[in-house]
């Protein structure tokens, strides 16, 4: 009896062992996936480091990409194309004016009264879709469809038969050739367009043409894009605006040059003594920029590879996809996110704005978090702490991304002397010079709606600067800018019966 009691005992005390093995061996894995996940975190952490001398760096090198680019065709990443826009809004602007905004499968017209004294804004709108079969056929029907838009619009707040000429500011959002500040040659369609017998042809003119067919006694007085209609805005509400810069699903920036910097146009005369550039600064790019193996992979498996690596790291079409590039790299390590969900393998599948929501989550459970992984990447069911790792994941991506943004506005304010760098010795300000206030117009969701991405913005500018210097730089919000900025535009060109550019 005693030795079966001995053996019962034995048995039990070995099963035992066996789970307390079993358990101890799962806690070790389980350590392990952790510790390998921990590390993929901190090696991305490391790969994304923006410190301040790094910053610089990047300020450095956007300035000096600028010189290049004014000083040569393809002297540099950076286009630096002139808008021939010598004359900003100064808000003492009197009259009705017209704009058209035409950059997707939308377009909108807009009629701005303006008083004088930098009256308040308050624009009559319309958005129209265009047609499927007009964004693929012929350009004459597209813009005659565009033209009766406008007379109608016309018709219904202003005389269409008044002998008086209006005018429109035309806010074209694709690649152009700009001729003069009223005419441009299209480079090529994107965005669903492909009308041929448009490519390689003046724009304004097609439009103007249209007007003229329909009866429309409107002249295209400006052809822009979305960032200089940006920096029209600012500037009519605020004379200290030198730059604009758009952060939303792409990026770019323009701001105001003095003519005898521009050394690729030599004889370049206009009666302001100087112009707004469009940097197109997406395609900036330089060694000093914290460039990752997910920036890389994204870059490769883009429809254009090797370009627009600025855009690619900070602007709100990719960000949401690195992050979802980190999540699948550490799914295919561990399965702290559980089996590897096949969501995770579609480019794009995690969107910036959702990204945003999981970043700003401040739930106790990050109930957010559990929301969007489980209902756009098919992961249910993580722990509170892997939710507290995309957390992070997600803070890592938007940190570097909005501190490099501050970066480039800070290589703008660098080139044209407005960095407070004349009155930098040894890190200290100097009191014997006198800084100027100075203002950028910033236009965006990436910008306007996610907080932390503003928040982290606005530490590097004051790092990068100093807060001696900081104190001076102004960020001014603008919204419309692609409609609104068009449309004052046009009022600021509308004492001109030719153009103030000349080429001597």
């Amino acid at each position: 009896m005693g030795k079966v009691v001995l053996g019962v005992a034995v048995g039990v005390a070995v099963a035992a062992c066996t789970v307390a093995a079993l358990v101890v061996g799962r806690r070790v894995r389980s350590r392990r996936k952790w510790k390998r996940v921990v590390g993929v975190l901190k090696e991305l952490e490391e790969s994304c480091e923006t410190t301040v001398g790094r910053l610089k760096q990047v300020v450095d090198a956007m300035a000096v990409e600028m010189h290049a680019g004014l000083a040569s065709e393809g002297g540099s990443k950076l286009k630096m194309l002139l808008t021939f826009v010598d004359n900003l809004p100064s808000g003492s602007e009197k009259g009705i004016f017209y704009a058209l905004d035409l950059g997707g499968t939308n377009f909108r017209v807009l009629r701005v009264e303006l008083g004088g004294q930098r009256s308040d804004l308050d624009p009559d709108v319309e958005q129209q879709p265009i047609p499927e079969q007009l964004m693929t056929g012929r350009s004459e029907d597209l813009f005659d469809f565009i033209a009766s838009s406008l007379y109608q619009f016309v018709e219904k707040n202003d005389s269409v038969q008044s002998p008086i000429t209006k005018l429109l500011g035309f806010t074209f959002s694709f690649p152009v050739k700009q001729t003069s500040v009223s005419s441009g040659v299209l480079i090529k369609w994107t965005k669903g367009f492909a009308i041929r017998d448009m490519v390689e042809k003046e724009v304004a003119g097609a439009l103007q043409q249209a007007l003229t067919r329909k009866g429309l006694n409107m002249r295209v007085s400006v052809l822009v894009n979305d960032t200089v209609g940006t920096l029209a805005l600012g500037h009519y509400h605020d004379a200290d605006i030198v730059a604009a810069v758009i952060i939303g699903t792409g990026t770019n920036a323009c701001y105001w040059e003095r003519t005898d910097a521009i050394i690729k146009c030599q004889g370049l005369l206009t009666t302001s003594g100087g112009m707004v550039v469009n940097m197109e600064w997406g395609n900036f790019w330089s060694s000093h920029l914290p460039r990752t193996s997910y920036d890389i992979k994204l870059d490769a498996e883009s429809p254009n590879p090797n370009d627009q690596g600025f855009e690619k790291m900070i602007s709100g079409m990719y960000l949401g996809d690195i992050v979802r590039r980190v999540i699948l790299r550490m799914s295919e390590e561990s399965d702290v996110f559980g089996p590897v969900s096949s969501r995770l393998y579609l480019p794009f599948t995690l969107r910036t704005p959702l990204m945003a929501a999981m970043h700003e989550d401040d739930s106790p459970e990050l109930t957010q978090v559990a929301r969007i992984l489980k209902d756009v990447l098919d992961i249910p069911d993580i722990p509170l702490k892997a939710r507290k790792l995309v957390v992070k994941i997600c803070d890592v991506v938007t940190r570097r991304a909005a501190r490099l943004a501050a970066a480039g506005i800070v290589g703008i304010l660098k080139k044209i002397g407005r960095d407070g760098s004349g009155g930098i010795t040894g890190g200290r300000s100097r009191s014997d010079i006198k800084m100027r206030r100075t203002a950028v117009a910033v236009e965006g969701s990436l910008y306007t709606q996610y907080t932390m991405f503003r928040e982290y913005l606005h530490e590097a500018l004051n790092e990068i600067l100093g807060e001696d210097i900081a104190r001076h730089v102004v960020i001014i919000v603008t919204e419309d800018g692609s409609g609104t900025g068009a449309a004052l535009l046009a009022a600021s060109h509308s004492s001109e019966n030719v153009n103030n550019i000349q080429l001597i």
